[in-house]
This record gives structure tokens, sequence and C-alpha cells, in this order.
């Protein structure tokens, strides 16, 4: 019995590894198919809910950017309005040195007063005040008085504007803002506008076919005009609060009224009729806001704050 025994147990033994790598001896197993439901949809969403980066690279495929006054760049939602603050975003403004309200000026124009002396026959003077917000922005209002009564050597006609008022309002950009302050290099933008009356006198009419001449009026009619101005100038500190400026303007009609007889020669604030080049040069006095800000709010604008925090 026993060499049976021994002779059973090695074809037992030669058996077991093929029986091993057998589909019959595999346990039973299931295939399962991937399931999408609104779980697995949302995963994706809820690992990056507080992904900042990712959020704003989203934010910003859908919305426009600027910058603000202190560097940072802030988007806006062209739907939906929102605004918010990139974090990652670092600025590449200098820092203002000075505070939000920093000055307050009042110049007069003494350029049309000085020309006339020396035989200028238009224009009278103007005045305006002047905002300075980090020795940077400078919004401006300007009011004056022209008048004209000159009968051009070239013409046949006295033009006659009596004394109107005219108004500016615009703003200058300096160019050195953060530096020395009592001198300022400025460009600008100036909307004109003006009410006036006029009229033509003494006009000399000939006639060669009938060897006669003929002399009339037109009597004083009503107008109004726009204008725009560009504008390059200088400011410059001579004694404690008191500057001088000077500015060259180019000046462009805009509009104005329409008259059966023909454009008037000459518009209060504008000038004559020509290439629209002029100068202006004012004696300014300035007044100091910087007490005037809030406290906190005079230092120096650090770009390194994030303000999400």
């Amino acid at each position: 019995m026993k060499p049976r025994i021994a002779v059973l147990f090695a074809l037992a033994l030669a058996l077991i590894p093929a029986f091993a790598d057998s589909p019959v001896g595999d346990a039973p197993r299931r295939r399962i198919s991937p399931v999408n439901n609104a779980a697995t949809r949302t995963q994706a969403v809820n690992e990056t809910r507080n992904d900042t980066a990712k959020i704003n690279a989203a934010r910003r495929a859908k919305s426009t950017s600027y910058r603000d006054d202190r560097g940072m760049l802030v988007f806006v939602d062209t739907v939906t309005g929102e605004k918010w603050v990139d974090s990652t975003a670092m600025s590449t403004l200098p820092k203002m040195k000075h505070p939000l309200l920093y000055s307050g000026s009042v110049g007069v124009n003494i350029w049309d007063p000085v020309m006339r002396a020396f035989g200028q026959r238009y224009g009278l003077f103007d005045a305006w005040v002047q905002l300075n917000l980090h020795n940077r922005y400078l919004p401006v209002f300007e009011v004056g008085l022209g008048q004209m009564d000159h009968r051009p050597k070239t013409s046949d006609f006295t033009f006659r504007v009596p004394a109107s008022v005219y108004f500016r309002i615009g703003a200058d950009y300096n160019f050195f803002y953060n530096s020395n302050p009592d001198y300022l290099l400025v460009a600008g933008l100036r909307y004109g506008f003006s009410p006036f009356s006029y009229e033509v006198r003494d006009i000399v009419l000939d006639s060669p076919y009938w060897d006669e001449t003929a002399v009339f009026d037109i009597p004083s009619r009503n107008a109004t005009a726009g204008w725009l101005e560009l504008r390059l100038g200088v400011i410059v500190k001579i004694w404690g609060p008191i500057s001088m400026g000077w500015n060259f303007k180019y000046s462009k009609m805009l509009h104005e009224s329409k008259s059966a007889v023909g454009q008037p020669w000459y518009v209060p604030g504008f000038g004559t009729r020509g290439p629209g080049i002029g100068a202006t040069f004012s004696v300014i006095y300035t007044i100091p806001l910087e007490r005037l800000n809030k406290p906190g709010r005079t230092g120096v604008i650090n770009e390194d704050i994030n303000p999400e925090k």
C-alpha cells in the first residue's frame, strides 16, 4: 500500500500547478462600467473650489481689465459687471509720493492783456481754478471774457463783438508727478464754449460796372460755438505760493451756430479764424490741501498690499 500512496501523492503534486492556472480555479469577477453621475461631474469643481489661480483664469477669459491708481489689475465681468482684483498680478505702476488731495490753484491768464498792449485788437482775460490730485491729475475749470472791435487792414469791414463770456473745462496730466512739485510738465485737453453776439459794420461794396460804392451794416446776431484745445506747458514755482505757467495750445472748432451771413471772424475764447495756434501765460496762487486727506491715506501707496486680504 505504501508504494501506491507515494505514487498518488507525487501525481497530485504534479497536477496542482496546472489546476492553479486553470480558469476554473479563478474566483468569479465582475466587469464594472464607469458611471458619470452628478457626483463625478462636480468632483473637479469641488477639488478646485479654493484654487484661486484657476478661478481667476476662468474669470479672466470672459472679462476686461484695467489698472487702478494703486497699480492693481482690476477685472470687470463683461456680463454681470462684477469687479475683482487679481491677487496674482503684480503692480507695474510707480508709487505715487503725494496724497490724493495735494493742492488747489487759482490762476489768471494775462496773455491777452499783455498782447493788447503790443497791438492785438481782441481778447480780454480769463481766470481758472484747478485741483491737484496726487500731483498727477489736474482737473480745471476756466471762465473768461472776450471782446473785439477791429477793422483788419486787408478787409473792407469792421467786426465787432461786445464783451462776451466763455468757458473751458478739462484736465492736465503732470509727467513729473513723483519729482519736485515746484516744477510741472503738463499736457491736457480743454473743451471750450461761448455764447456771444457779433455785428459787422461799415461794409464797403464796390461795383466797377456801375462805378458806385455801397456801404451797409449787418446788425447784431446771436451765436454759439464750441471747440477743443490740446495743450502742452510748464508750471514753475517763483516764490512761496506764487507760480507762473506757460501753455502752447492748438484749437479746433467742433460746432457753431449757422448764419446766413457766414461764420463770425472772431469767437471769444477761441480767437480769430486761422490755424488755431495760440499761447497762455498765467500767474498762479497755490493752496496746500494735504491736511484734508483722511488719516492713513496721506502716505506712499504700497504696491505690495494684497487687497483680497
